[in-house]
């Protein structure tokens, strides 16, 4: 190795950031504290979302005291799943951290977030304990995690929580997915693709400076988000799974409906004005038959897919192929 070349590095953090001009001289100056204990080199990449306030020109003057802070900046704001995957496009670490630029999230939580992956996780999420948020926002959070907890098969109190860290791979597989508000639901994506994820309380602080940037209305977007990752990310290779599922389970109930008509006819010479519920039955019998036609298609495409792509990841390997 050439002794003249830099060292590895070994933790790339991502932060993104929307007017938060305020909060960053604290939050680097806390930051560099902990990153020079690290025992490895790091980086900090700043995404500038489109800030209307002098948050770039903040960072551009740290980046002066400081040749390990990096940014890029958006033109407009794109929003939070943008900002993380253009960060995790960016960051060459081993080890990608994403933390929130407001200071709730604290940089001593580092080593134990690092301990942790080095204990045989994959990806570590911060779970905020004690949060300090008012209740219009804890109490819908609780909702939620429940839900998605439910849903996605893996147990997380706080899938909210911007304090995360991810060995390499496990960001890549999932940057594909980061669009729209599905960076919530990165634990979940990593869990169905077989990495192992657990969770860590972490210190919250309160909120020093601005105000928050997400309203009530992301609570029924979560919801909506969590239905778009089920279907796309869990489903995707397996539609007929779901559409062939409720397509039979449609066609059987109509076929049932039907069957009852038909027997009123044979046995009493009409169907005793049960029009309804013929076209009912009618409904869900054609209803079946097109999501059972459905999931059949979605089938012949991921296989053509997975035939092409073959994109499945090897975890492991003993010995070497044959040459």
């Amino acid at each position: 190795m050439n002794p003249a070349s830099p060292p590895p590095l070994g933790l790339s953090v991502v932060i993104p950031v929307y007017n938060e001009e305020e909060s960053l001289p604290p939050l680097c100056e806390k930051l560099g504290i902990v990153l020079d204990r690290l025992p490895f080199a790091s980086e900090v990449i700043f995404v500038d979302d489109g800030s209307t306030d002098h948050s770039f020109a903040v960072i551009q003057s740290l980046h002066q005291r400081d040749p390990r802070i990096r940014a890029v900046g958006f033109r407009r704001n794109y929003r939070k799943a943008a900002a993380l995957a253009a960060g995790f496009r960016e960051a060459q670490g081993e080890f990608i951290l994403t933390m929130d630029a407001d200071l709730q999230d604290d940089p001593e939580e580092i080593p134990r977030l690092l301990e942790a992956l080095d204990a045989g996780l994959d990806l570590v999420s911060g779970w905020k304990k004690k949060r300090r948020d008012p209740l219009n926002k804890t109490l819908p959070s609780r909702f939620f995690n429940l839900v998605t907890s439910l849903v996605s098969g893996i147990r997380l109190h706080d899938f909210n929580c911007g304090l995360k860290l991810y060995r390499r791979e496990v960001a890549e597989d999932c940057l594909p997915y980061l669009y729209g508000e599905l960076y919530r639901f990165l634990p979940a994506m990593a869990h169905w693709a077989g990495y192992r994820v657990g969770e860590l309380p972490v210190q919250h602080h309160p909120r020093c400076f601005g105000k928050s940037k997400f309203g009530a209305k992301r609570l029924l977007n979560g919801f909506l988000d969590l239905l778009t990752i089920t279907f796309v990310v869990r489903f995707m290779t397996m539609p007929m799974h779901i559409f062939g599922s409720l397509g039979l389970v449609a066609a059987l109930a109509g076929g049932g409906i039907c069957t009852y008509i038909a027997y009123l006819r044979f046995v009493y010479g009409n169907i005793q004005n049960h029009h309804p519920l013929l076209m009912l039955g009618m409904l869900l019998v054609i209803v079946g038959i097109q999501l059972f036609s459905t999931g059949l298609l979605g089938d012949m495409l991921a296989s053509l897919h997975q035939r092409q792509s073959r994109t499945v990841r090897l975890s492991r390997r003993v010995g070497d192929p044959p040459a």
